[in-house]
């Protein structure tokens, strides 16, 4: 249970410091943004299927 603790904290980190270089996570293409008047419809379709590959990645590498 330690282990996957640090290894969430250091993914977080990991994506913490993508966005302070810049790097657009959230904001892919393929992510559909509606706007219409004062309401915003976001959908992240792309940053969805990118999280789940590397999850399952990560799960997978425990799992052995």
């Amino acid at each position: 249970m330690g282990r996957l603790l640090v290894l969430i904290g250091l993914v977080i980190a990991g994506i913490g410091a993508l966005m302070m270089l810049g790097i657009p996570f959230g904001r892919l293409p393929g992510d559909i943004v509606v706007r219409r008047g004062p309401v915003t419809f976001y959908l992240p379709i792309a940053t969805c299927i990118i999280l789940s590959v590397v999850l399952t990645v990560i799960v997978a590498l425990f799992r052995r």
